[in-house]
């Protein structure tokens, strides 16, 4: 076992990158780099109780005094008009267990409107006013309205939707403004005025849960989903589950691993599926199950599974009557296909369009929809196909675009790769305007340090979210095609959840602010991550702004920290192979090239990093025609993926006036640095918040700063090694020789299915 390296804060100078020409990462994004003050023994605050972390971002934490006795004067009641329904007392319930542990009096329920009451109604059974008719039309079928308004002569607070899901949601939006500090509970309370629909209609959480409850690529415990048990033994935690995803907006649960198994469509799994669709469904989300392509094959109810034989297709058709009669809002199938040694129609001779249309057909009838995975690079080999595995899902699936039914949506990964620390956008947003796509992130970190190292993912989404594609012309972000901006093919957005038995539910408490920013940003692309990161820093740690604030600060650093002294511009898939834990570029010996870091970073005497320009892949082609001209030359590559595209002389001249080899080895410096900063900065912080947690972040803190150190003087001992090239001035060598890192190894390191 790999014992902590000491622990060295080297303070560098901040290395100026210049402008991105791309605009790869909006200005919200930059390091917050400004210290936090310790704070004077009488500022500390009373200790916060201990706490767990199992209540997530929905504690309800007492408000201040005074705001309290406000909070009680306007919500003394809640009043409910209409027809009740499963998801409209969840919506009940969710404000009384809410407004009772923020004002510390539970609001009782009544029959008719009056001065300070809630009122939950969907549009049909309000009072008529044109104004607000037009405005809730406008909202759609999830979308809400929160506003202090009169209803029949009395001011209430309203909260109201066209739909009981939308009532739900509401209810969820206005207990989170109250959470959000005590300036904003104020307007809440006074005055709220929240009017929000999601950007998308699907919203999916990606299991990777294995059915013997294992996570592949999970790193806090088991699968929640206790498939022994079901369907006759139904734990709470999964009311709790479709609670914290309710709140967010996330309305599609995949239940099972990419990597199917052919049981999970037999008879008793689908019951069992049905008892969780059972629990999920009040609270607007419906339950997907990922499918083996072989699955009748493997059964022995067909002779093979080639989409084009009618009896293969027919016993799909019948499979999806049999769930759809167990499970009548099933959402659909989302398939992994010739990826991987993943059985595919490929095996028939058939394309990818074959296969995604028959499945496509026999879910039509009820309303499902197929969700393709494009993330393939492992096709029948023919002449002329490039050899670069970043290109190959772009040559599979541009030709098929067109060519898929409607109720198809193609789901492809944020970057052309596999969920690196940093990727460029993948070249498939913007180039298949006539097909619904979905965006793939991955919540859990598989790449960026698992649950052991703090890595904020926000910035990482807002970042693929909002870059231009150039489709049509300037200013078609990614979350505009996948919202249909082309051709009115709209998609949507799944997460691979990070999601585990762990008490505080992610393994470590700061992971689960990247569940709540995926969520988030599902419902509103268009939002900020530092904002994110504020709304969850109150909720989850405390509002007032002197915990707040330095939470934000330190999320908004971590992701750039990992980065640099992971795989610093532009490299990629560095790590350890199979379990990707810890540094491994000097891997060179596996099966396939593409599975080996040599294959990516190509460091040798000559230069370093993988040449997608015009003479290599041309991979960079495959981008729209203004991006593809700027990422062919080096000099307009965003610095931040230079070495993504680009192999380049150890000597190259960076924008700071570092040749490369100095500004690679600065890089890694810097990202020790920042962890140890990090590290510090909790310090400061952690009197402020509870002992439990604070110990916890604290110890995890520490482990990451250990770890940085590794990756820097692994990598730098390597790349030192092939380079031939002396450290730069000033740089401390790595604490130990080349051999010794290359020595360890982790048999049992977790999430590696």
């Amino acid at each position: 076992m790999l014992r902590p390296f000491a622990l060295l804060a080297r303070a560098l100078p901040a290395i100026v990158l210049g402008s991105l020409v791309l605009a790869w990462l909006p200005a919200e994004q930059a390091r917050a780099q400004a210290p936090v003050p310790a704070p004077a023994p009488a500022q500390v605050q009373a200790q916060a109780a201990a706490e767990d972390g199992y209540q997530l971002w929905l504690r309800y934490s007492p408000l201040p005094a005074g705001l309290r006795e406000r909070l009680q004067a306007r919500v003394a009641t809640i009043v409910q008009l209409g027809a009740d329904s499963p998801t409209l007392r969840a919506a009940r319930q969710e404000l009384q267990r809410g407004l009772g542990g923020l004002a510390g009096r539970t609001p009782a329920p009544a029959v008719a409107p009056r001065a300070g009451r809630v009122v939950l109604a969907a549009a049909a059974d309000l009072p008529p006013s044109p104004a607000r008719e037009a405005q809730l039309r406008s909202l759609g079928q999830e979308g809400y309205l929160v506003q202090r308004t009169r209803l029949h002569g009395v001011e209430v607070t309203l909260i109201a939707a066209n739909t009981d899901i939308g009532l739900l949601y509401g209810s969820f939006a206005w207990l989170r403004a109250l959470q959000a500090g005590a300036a904003d509970s104020l307007a809440a309370i006074n005055a709220p005025a929240l009017a929000s629909r999601p950007a998308l209609p699907r919203r999916l959480l990606d299991h990777w849960d294995n059915l013997d409850r294992s996570i592949e690529r999970g790193y806090a415990g088991q699968s929640i989903w206790n498939w022994w048990e079901l369907p006759d033994i139904l734990d709470p935690r999964y009311t709790d589950y479709a609670r914290a995803n309710a709140s967010l907006g996330i309305n599609g649960a995949v239940l099972n691993n990419v990597n199917a198994k052919a049981e999970v469509l037999s008879a008793p799994f689908i019951a069992k599926a049905a008892a969780l669709a059972a629990v999920l469904r009040p609270y607007g989300i419906r339950v997907y199950l990922s499918v083996r392509w072989s699955t009748p094959l493997e059964l022995h109810e067909t002779r093979n599974a080639d989409p084009l034989d009618p009896a293969v297709a027919a016993w799909w058709q019948r499979k999806a009557d049999e769930i759809y009669r167990a499970i009548p809002d099933f959402g659909g199938f989302l398939v992994k296909a010739n990826s991987e040694g993943q059985p595919g129609p490929q095996d028939y001779g058939r394309s990818h369009a074959d296969g995604a249309n028959m499945l496509a057909r026999a879910l039509a009838p009820h309303g499902g929809i197929v969700m393709w995975r494009a993330f393939v690079y492992s096709p029948p080999a023919r002449p002329g196909q490039m050899a670069d595995r970043a290109a190959q899902a772009y040559e599979q699936f541009k030709r098929l675009d067109g060519r898929f039914e409607r109720n198809v949506i193609v789901q492809v990964k944020n970057g052309p790769i596999d969920f690196q620390p940093r990727e460029p956008v993948h070249p498939l947003f913007g180039a298949m305007p006539d097909t619904a796509l979905m965006m793939e992130f991955q919540v859990t970190k598989e790449y960026l340090g698992f649950a052991t190292h703090l890595a904020y993912l926000g910035p990482l989404f807002e970042e693929a979210l909002r870059f231009d594609t150039r489709a049509g012309g300037v200013g078609t972000s990614v979350a505009d095609v996948l919202a249909g901006a082309q051709a009115g093919h709209v998609g949507g957005i799944a997460g691979v959840a990070n999601i585990g038995s762990s008490r505080n539910w992610t393994g470590a408490d700061f992971d689960q602010a990247n569940w709540y920013a995926f969520g988030r940003l599902a419902w509103d692309p268009k939002l900020g991550s530092a904002a994110i990161a504020g709304e969850w820093a109150a909720q989850t740690w405390s509002a007032d702004p002197r915990v707040r604030d330095a939470v934000v600060a330190l999320m908004m650093r971590s992701r750039e920290a990992v980065v640099d002294y992971m795989t610093p511009l532009g490299l990629h898939h560095l790590m350890g192979t199979g379990h990707h834990h810890g540094p491994a570029p000097w891997v060179d010996d596996l099966e396939r090239p593409d599975w080996n870091p040599t294959y990516y970073h190509r460091a040798a005497r000559d230069g370093i990093g993988f040449d997608r320009s015009a003479s290599g892949s041309n991979a960079a082609a495959q981008y729209a025609p203004e991006i593809a001209r700027r990422l062919q030359d080096p000099a307009t590559t965003p610095p931040e993926l230079l070495l993504w595209f680009h192999h380049l002389p150890w000597d190259y001249r960076m924008p700071s006036g570092r040749t490369l080899w100095e500004e690679l080895v600065a890089h890694y410096d810097r990202g020790v640095a920042e962890a140890a900063a990090m590290q510090a900065q909790w310090a400061r912080i952690r009197p402020l918040v509870d002992p439990r947690r604070g110990a916890d972040v604290a110890q995890r803190l520490a482990r990451q700063h250990a770890e940085a150190q590794w990756w820097r003087d692994a990598c730098v001992a390597y790349f030192q090694q092939v380079s031939g090239l002396p450290l730069p001035p000033g740089a401390v060598p790595p604490a130990h020789p080349l051999s010794y890192y290359q020595s360890l190894r982790f048999p049992y390191a977790p999430g590696h299915g």
